[in-house]
């Protein structure tokens, strides 16, 4: 985990591959830029990685040489709360995840549960936590083990995700790594974070729950983020006032309570609003 906050963007920046980098050259930018993290996105792979474990080792050695803290999104293609067919495809889309994540060692694998469907929530839900023990007795079998799960908690009332189902998944299954998305929460609740007590209560929920150093070393997305009734709609940049929720006020809460969390930027323009919170979290620390 992080010993300190870290920054870092959800993909390689578009500026960098204008400039014609390759993907064992982004650890070095990012090092350039001031950033520390980065979110390698494997979110159109199958059931086997799609990716060489050579290059996700040479990945892996630039991110260490710069130190830049590795983690990876996995599959949009995983549901499991689906019929049996798909879950079994979604144990082995998010297996092929965690073997390519072991191969450059990123700590954890973000992604997405899946949607309730017409099944009743709670069904639903332990449906989920039953697979997701399945995925951690795999990956153990393989030796997987430096490797942690991420569920996100989610944007849409209708995906399994809310902040409640993913802190009881951190005390009921193994080798989990809480993921909180400040942008889905915001937009699951119809503008949730107003002000700086929405996001400290949050915190101490967290805290509460789950213990002192899981509050601190939380795995983040932020964004700002249009929403409709049914959740999410869309992310928009940090500069656009008309949405919300606003980091400044995460930032102060970050300072609060000592967190080192590692905030990965999902806007449009990810290094470049990366960079802002990193420096927005400064002018905070330094009040």
């Amino acid at each position: 985990m992080a010993d300190h906050p870290r920054f870092g963007p959800a993909g390689v920046p578009p500026i960098f591959r204008v400039l014609g980098a390759r993907l064992p050259d982004v650890p070095e930018l990012l090092r350039e830029e001031g950033l520390d993290a980065f979110e390698y996105q494997a979110v159109r792979w199958g059931q086997k990685p799609q990716m060489k474990q050579e290059d996700a080792e040479n990945l892996g050695a630039q991110a260490r040489k710069n130190d830049v803290l590795l983690s990876l999104h996995g599959s949009y293609y995983v549901n499991l709360c689906g019929e049996k067919e798909v879950v079994e495809a979604s144990k082995r889309r998010l297996v092929a995840c965690t073997t390519a994540a072991n191969w450059m060692g990123a700590y954890v694998v973000v992604f997405h549960m899946g949607f309730y469907g017409r099944l009743e929530k709670g069904y639903a839900f332990r449906t989920c936590v039953k697979a997701l023990k399945d995925i951690v007795v795999t990956m153990n079998s393989l030796g997987i083990r430096n490797v942690k799960l991420g569920p996100e908690t989610m944007g849409r009332v209708f995906q399994v995700g809310s902040l409640d189902e993913i802190l009881t998944i951190c005390e009921e299954v193994e080798q989990i790594q809480l993921v909180i998305d400040w942008a889905h929460m915001h937009a699951r609740r119809q503008g949730r974070f107003r002000k700086v007590s929405n996001f400290r209560a949050v915190v101490e929920e967290v805290e509460r729950r789950l213990g002192t150093e899981a509050a601190r070393n939380m795995h983040c997305h932020f964004s700002k983020i249009e929403y409709t009734d049914k959740g999410e709609r869309r992310h928009h940049i940090l500069d656009e006032a008309r949405y919300g929720p606003d980091f400044e006020m995460l930032a102060e809460v970050i300072a609060e309570f000592n967190m080192r969390p590692v905030m990965i930027c999902e806007t449009p323009i990810l290094d470049v609003d990366a960079i802002k919170m990193r420096d927005m979290l400064r002018k905070v620390t330094e009040k």
